[in-house]
């Protein structure tokens, strides 16, 4: 299993886990919004932190960083693991494109994790 994750908060500067390659783009249909009251990683059950999330929103795009993480099942199953259990709050996983600035109408990438 070779697989794509698409960053677009803590991920692009700490993403945390072992990739192959890195590939800086976007997505489209979808905004990050800070909406996402948060008390695992920072933040209080008093006063819970802002973490981002994406929301769906027609003609939006979201830049971020999509990593790729081949090497064999045992490396590829340690990412998607640490994954898994960093963004355990937002267990909704969707299928993206991944678009580059030079060419808005092609994506470079498809079927990429969000």
């Amino acid at each position: 299993m070779v697989f794509w994750v698409f960053g677009y908060g803590s991920l692009v500067w700490n993403p945390g886990f072992e990739y192959d390659e890195k590939i800086i783009g976007f997505i489209k249909d979808y905004r990050r919004v800070f909406d996402l009251a948060c008390i695992d990683h920072r933040g209080t059950p008093e006063l819970p932190a802002r973490t981002c999330t994406l929301e769906e929103k027609e003609g939006a795009i979201c830049w971020g960083i999509a990593y790729c993480v081949r090497g064999g099942p045992e490396k590829e199953n340690l990412a998607m693991q640490y994954l898994e259990k960093r963004e355990c709050e937002y267990d909704q996983k969707t299928l993206v494109s991944l678009y580059k600035e030079e060419d808005s109408l092609n994506p470079v990438l498809t079927g990429v994790i969000v």
